[in-house]
């Protein structure tokens, strides 16, 4: 049985990676006119070309999204999202599935694949972890971000999560993020890319309904940072544990 899940889950593979370059050629120059609008309009060009795009890819390789909280999003605030890192599929759900225009933090070093490169650099702030200039400049692009009307989506958990825990410890940046801007976070989890996207398997794809719940927002203001930190981090813990599907 489980030969025969490895062999579908690499063909299924195949068909993703064929229907992935096939609709990003469809929205590629949408996608590269955005570039030229002014925020925070072209952010959210960008995402809805993105959540077009992102819909038939999804329905394509069979994994239904389920979407949780969107009523804690108010109309005219911005937050930073803290959302937890499980697979390379969590980025193509968080950009465009986010309620309102928002970039993500990301590596540099992912900014340099042909085609895809570019619609990844245009929903994101970059970021290369090995240079100290880097992380100073990118949290200076977050916080313009952020100023532009436009929401953070933040990954505190620095990589992909590969153990068997809900999540791994968090590092400052976004409560940093937080706090230097007086702006709320609505904490996110991600259920189940892990198992779309496994990341202890090499070319494998599995059709499996992904959901992301976005939780109630936490308030920052006059709040030490490892105070916030801990309280963001329980609360994603608690709720995961409680809430993750079968």
């Amino acid at each position: 049985m489980n030969i025969l899940k490895n062999i579908f889950g690499r063909v299924w593979a195949l068909w993703g990676l064929i229907i992935f370059f096939s609709t990003l050629l469809i929205v590629l120059v949408p996608i590269l006119i955005t570039f030229k609008i002014k925020e925070p309009l072209g952010t959210e060009l960008f995402r809805n070309f993105s959540k077009a795009w992102m819909t038939v890819f999804l329905t394509l390789i069979g994994c239904r999204l389920v979407i949780k909280g969107k009523q804690h999003f108010k109309q005219g605030e911005t937050y930073v999202v803290v959302c937890n890192h499980n697979s390379f599929m969590d980025v193509p759900v968080t950009t465009p599935f986010v309620p309102g225009a928002n970039k993500t933090i990301a590596k540099k070093s992912m900014a340099k694949i042909p085609l895809f490169g570019w619609i990844y650099s245009r929903g994101a702030v970059l970021v290369d972890r090995n240079s100290d200039e880097s992380r100073r400049q990118s949290f200076e692009l977050m916080k313009q971000t952020l100023a532009a009307g436009l929401h953070m989506v933040i990954y505190p958990e620095g990589t992909r999560n590969r153990t068997k825990e809900p999540l791994k410890p968090f590092y400052d940046g976004a409560f940093k993020l937080a706090l230097a801007t007086n702006t709320n976070i609505i904490p996110t989890l991600l259920f189940n890319t892990n198992k779309v996207l496994p990341t202890h398997k090499i070319f494998y794809l599995w059709p499996k309904t992904l959901e992301m719940h976005f939780l109630p927002l936490v308030e920052t203001a006059n709040v030490p940072i490892k105070e916030l930190k801990d309280t963001v981090y329980n609360i994603m813990w608690n709720y995961y544990k409680e809430h993750k599907p079968a």
